[in-house]
């Protein structure tokens, strides 16, 4: 029996139930909305991945949900759906990315990223990013100007509103590294949860505890190796003691004028050390940072100048 909007009852019930089901969780999050059916194989391949998936990005805003075509066969066909699996993004009622072309979890997460980079969305994970990211920023500045003692006060305050950030992670461990603190940061770094061991700020930390490990020399040792580097230039593992120790006493332009003098005498020189260790640098300071960027131009110059 047709209604006034010229549905059936059927039709109807299906679209009361999409509404209250997709469009109003749509209204403030991301609804990853995927058309299925029970005799379609491709479908039940898909299911974990999108399960997955929605499950690690629940804390942005992001739920799935599905629609059997068999069941819900007027829904699809305003969808317009032709082929399954067809799996949308849904944001305030509106389809705003269509999700069909991505089958790995790689593929999924990267449009999940682009999408959510552009939409008003707020779950959980970018409240806190709105609450602790200028915190985070403000450690990391604290940090750079040397001030060790309020930078571990600002890090150590956000290990206790966000434990398992790598940011917050990676700049408590480099504070504990510039404080010459070292077992304490190694420590540390071996009971961070395998899911963020490879994140970038986390290798950042492990690369600025290497770092401090091969550079233990203390600042009042320059002098001698200055003398020593100044008698015989061409003393490469003299100059890279030299390198060492500059960085230990945070100069690191004059520890970058060394790696570089040692790797335009002799690229190869200790199986590359000079260069290893200025790559080593880069990381400590930041791959985005503008001195990084200005020192891999220099690099390259002399590696394919």
């Amino acid at each position: 029996m047709a209604t006034q909007l010229g549905l059936t009852e059927d039709q109807k019930t299906e679209v009361e139930k999409f509404r209250a089901d997709v469009v109003e969780p749509s209204m403030s999050r991301l609804v990853i909305l995927d058309f299925w059916a029970e005799w379609c194989g491709p479908c039940k391949q898909l299911t974990p991945l999108l399960e997955k998936v929605a499950a690690d990005y629940a804390d942005k805003g992001v739920v799935l949900k599905k629609v059997n075509v068999d069941e819900d066969k007027f829904i699809a066909s305003q969808f317009q759906v032709k082929s399954i699996p067809t799996v949308y993004a849904m944001f305030q009622g509106k389809p705003v990315a269509d999700l069909t072309p991505a089958r790995t979890e790689g593929q999924l997460t990267q449009m999940l990223d682009q999408i959510l980079g552009q939409l008003p969305i707020q779950g959980e994970a970018q409240q806190q990013e709105a609450e602790i990211g200028p915190h985070i920023e403000m450690g990391e500045k604290v940090l750079a100007d040397g001030d060790h003692e309020r930078a571990l006060s600002i890090f150590g305050q956000l290990l206790e509103m966000a434990p398992a950030d790598p940011r917050v992670i990676s700049g408590f461990v480099r504070t504990l590294v510039g404080m010459g603190r070292i077992d304490e940061a190694r420590e540390m770094l071996c009971q961070i949860p395998d899911a963020v061991a490879s994140d970038p700020t986390i290798v950042r930390a492990q690369a600025a505890l290497e770092l401090a490990g091969d550079s233990a020399m203390a600042a009042e040792d320059l002098a001698p190796l200055e003398a020593k580097v100044a008698t015989d230039p061409d003393d490469l593992q003299a100059r890279l003691g030299l390198a060492n120790a500059l960085i230990a006493s945070g100069d690191r332009d004059a520890a970058a004028d060394h790696l570089f003098a040692i790797i335009e005498a002799d690229r190869e020189w200790n199986e590359g050390a000079a260069r290893d260790r200025l790559l080593k640098l880069f990381e400590v300071v930041g791959l985005e940072d503008p001195w990084v960027s200005q020192q891999r131009r220099r690099l390259s110059a002399i590696l394919f100048g």
